[in-house]
């Protein structure tokens, strides 16, 4: 067990750093909008505000480091690193899958980041379908304690699991042990995808079982399945999954339809994210907190002070255009209609 995991995971991270893993003509969506440049923004840039809060706790801008990797060596300094960015810049930070931590002694300190980030909002993950394969409340919050989370999010990916070699394929009734977990432990519980992500119908179902909070995970970004072909050794599986190279929601499809179907859930908006300019497209249009991953990955691999400096340069992509349409905080900018959506702009221009 323990080598396999290590394994797989080490092959996941691999593959992203090294190999086109994106879906084929699939993109975010958020080239479709554009915001409508102020030349009187009649604010200082230094007075421009980004700081809010995630899961009861202040960060200094509304940005996650996505769930990427856990369980082996490799997994390790990249978590480590990433978590030591994310105390200094005072970003939310989200863990790999979980499910290693409670079945393999190997490499647990590659998940137990809290003491490189003992203030900031800390998520653990495990797979939704681990409910059909034993897991339940119990071990949701065994992986909780042992983290020292502020919650636990759910992640969904059945395309990924159909191709992967070793995937759980039963996702059968999982909604009413859903409901067990969020109601049984004493964290919130959130529900992601992988990269396919989660619309308004499927948002409202796992809101109604008790889910807190919607990470929409959208396509646009890595292609999990496209990954999974990568490594798969069956060919069968690995010719099937060229049908799948441009499968999902595009990310901004899936901020409308969630928000449309969700007025007050807070809404992680990542999948294919790259820039602060990504961000602000993405909060105008619903989006509350922005997960970034693979942008950060390469960065990770080298040092904590190379993510700081990633991060930087988001934030100040951010605050860069937030000065560009003269929105002051998070608020101005979310009601901004200095913004064009599909051709159509929101600015009501005065005579």
């Amino acid at each position: 067990m323990d080598e396999g995991i290590n394994r797989r995971k080490t092959e996941h991270i691999r593959l992203c750093l090294d190999d086109n893993v994106e879906g084929v003509n699939k993109s975010t969506g958020l080239e479709g909008i554009s915001f409508i440049h102020n030349a009187l923004p009649e604010i200082n840039f230094a007075d421009i505000k980004t700081d809010t809060r995630f899961l009861d706790k202040p960060i200094k801008a509304p940005f996650l480091v996505s769930s990427m990797t856990g369980g082996s060596e490799l997994a390790a300094k990249i978590n480590q690193n990433l978590a030591k960015a994310a105390e200094e810049k005072r970003w939310a930070v989200a863990l790999g899958s979980t499910r290693a931590l409670l079945e393999s002694d190997a490499h647990q300190e590659s998940f137990l980041i809290r003491k490189h980030a003992p203030t900031v909002p800390l998520i653990a993950n495990i797979g939704a379908v681990q409910l059909n394969y034993g897991y339940g409340a119990e071990e949701c919050q065994q992986i909780v304690d042992m983290t020292g989370a502020d919650s636990i999010v759910l992640h969904f990916n059945p395309l990924q699991e159909a191709v992967q070699d070793e995937g759980d394929l039963n996702f059968e009734n999982l909604l009413p042990k859903i409901e067990k977990v969020c109601s049984a432990l004493n964290v919130p519980v959130g529900a992601k995808e992988v990269g396919f992500g989660i619309d308004g119908t499927v948002a409202r179902k796992l809101y109604d079982a008790g889910i807190s909070y919607i990470d929409v995970a959208g396509a646009g970004g890595t292609s999990w399945s496209q990954v999974e072909k990568l490594r798969s050794n069956d060919p069968l599986k690995k010719a099937a999954a060229e049908a799948f190279n441009n499968w999902g929601i595009p990310t901004k499809d899936c901020i409308v339809s969630v928000r449309s179907a969700l007025d007050d859930v807070p809404i992680v908006s990542s999948g294919g994210m790259k820039t602060g300019m990504d961000a602000a497209k993405a909060l105008t249009i619903g989006a509350d907190v922005i997960g970034f991953a693979r942008k950060l990955l390469e960065a990770a691999t080298e040092s904590d002070a190379a993510v700081i400096e990633t991060m930087e340069q988001i934030e100040l992509e951010l605050k860069m255009t937030m000065f560009g349409i003269g929105a002051r905080t998070l608020d101005d900018l979310k009601n901004t209609k200095r913004v064009s959506i599909m051709g159509k702009s929101l600015l009501e221009y005065e005579s």
